[in-house]
Order: C-alpha cells, then sequence, then structure tokens
C-alpha cells in the first residue's frame, strides 16, 4: 500500500492533468444533457435526459471525489510514510581512491594497513538559520536512535519533513515531519535499527506555505548497527 501511495505521490502532476480532461468531459456531458431535458417535449424524453443527466452528474462527483483523495494523499499521507520500507543497499564507497602504480613497498604497506570505510563527507543545499542539519555531522556513522538536530525557518514556513535514501538511489522516505519552524532544535529522531547497514543520505525538506518545495539539506551518513 505504501508504494501505491508514493506512486500517487510522484504522480500528482500528471494525475491532475488527467482528471482536469475527464472533468472537461463530464461537464460537457452534463451541459448536454441539462439541455436536451429542458428542451424535451415528451415525457419519455424527458426521462431518457434526466437519466443521462443523473449519469453525467455521478461521473462529474467521482472525478471530484478522486481529486480530493489524491490531494489527500499527497499532501498528507506520503510524507507521512515511514521508512522502514526501504530498500537497502550494500555498503558504497562514495570516494574511491584514484587509480594509480603502487612501488612493492607501497603495496604491501598499503595490504597490511587496516581499513577504514570511507562515506562522503559533504553536504549540500544547506543554509544556516534556514535549513540546516547541525547533528548528525555529514558522513557520521550511526547506530541506534539518533536525535536529528537543526534548522528548519524560512520565511512563509509550512511544514518539514526529513527522508532518507540509500546512497545511489533516488528512493527517499519519509521518516517524520513537523508543523512547526524549529531553530538549532531537535526536529525528530532516527531509529536507524530499521535500516540495513550501508550508505545513506539524508535530507531536510522544507515547504512553504502554498505547498513549494524548497531546495533540501542533504548529507551523507553511513548506518552500522551490531
Amino acid at each position: 500500500m505504501n508504494a501505491i501511495y508514493r506512486a500517487l505521490a510522484s504522480y500528482e502532476p500528471l494525475i491532475y492533468i488527467a482528471l482536469a480532461i475527464s472533468g472537461l468531459f463530464a461537464f460537457r456531458w452534463m451541459y448536454r444533457s441539462w439541455r436536451e431535458w429542458r428542451d424535451a417535449v415528451f415525457g419519455l424524453e424527458r426521462e431518457f435526459a434526466l437519466r443521462r443527466l443523473g449519469r453525467a452528474t455521478a461521473l462529474g462527483l467521482f472525478l471530484l471525489a478522486l481529486f480530493f483523495i489524491e490531494f489527500y494523499v499527497a499532501i498528507f499521507v506520503a510524507p507521512a510514510l515511514p521508512a522502514s520500507d526501504i530498500l537497502s543497499t550494500p555498503t558504497l564507497n562514495l570516494l574511491p581512491a584514484p587509480v594509480g602504480t603502487l612501488s612493492p613497498d607501497a603495496a604491501t604497506q598499503a595490504a597490511l594497513a587496516p581499513i577504514t570505510p570511507v562515506v562522503q563527507t559533504g553536504m549540500s543545499g544547506c543554509v544556516a538559520d534556514q535549513i540546516m542539519i547541525t547533528s548528525p555531522l555529514s558522513g557520521a556513522e550511526l547506530s541506534g536512535i539518533v536525535d536529528l538536530i537543526g534548522t528548519a525557518n524560512v520565511s512563509n514556513f509550512g511544514f518539514y519533513k526529513y527522508e532518507v535514501a540509500p546512497a545511489g538511489t533516488e528512493n527517499w522516505a519519509t521518516v517524520s515531519a513537523g508543523d512547526q519552524p524549529v531553530k538549532e532544535d531537535v526536529l525528530g529522531q532516527l531509529n536507524t535499527t530499521i535500516l540495513a547497514n550501508g550508505d545513506y543520505f539524508l535530507q531536510l525538506v522544507i515547504l512553504d506555505n502554498v505547498g513549494k518545495t524548497l531546495e533540501p539539506c542533504v548529507i551523507a551518513i553511513r548506518v552500522a548497527n551490531q
């Protein structure tokens, strides 16, 4: 069911366009049926026209109901979906070492040296005092339940949400959301135990009071539960 909700949210513009086109046809049908009913002279003719008008009206109401269902799912249901159904990916090295030629001694030392996992340490889209994740730090290794600390405070604030996705994918899943501005405080919690060990991206997303999505603040994290 969560996949259906996410699909409805992802294809929201196309669904609205299809409903609008269908609504135009339904309205045209209603108008023509109403004119036939108004201009009908005989009782049987009026009865048939009234039946067509009823079917056209029912179709219009059905399309209107679909519009409100799509709006509710896209605005309220999809952003609140849990992250437990994210597909995990193997641990990735986001900063691969450049390929080169090593001397025999250097190769031996490299082979004997302990391997330290490396994750991406940069962040993107973050703006101080507006949209920022200050804890955990980008590139941090996380386990258990972690407090997410940062700032979600912009003009015309609507609400914020934070999402995770396996590194190298766009499979964003909403962890939680809030409808009050936050400044250098707890935005919520991330339960990493529901995620497979590996590299992920964590993003903070703010929507303004007209539903416009601002550029998210994205950081890299690594989940490493025992």
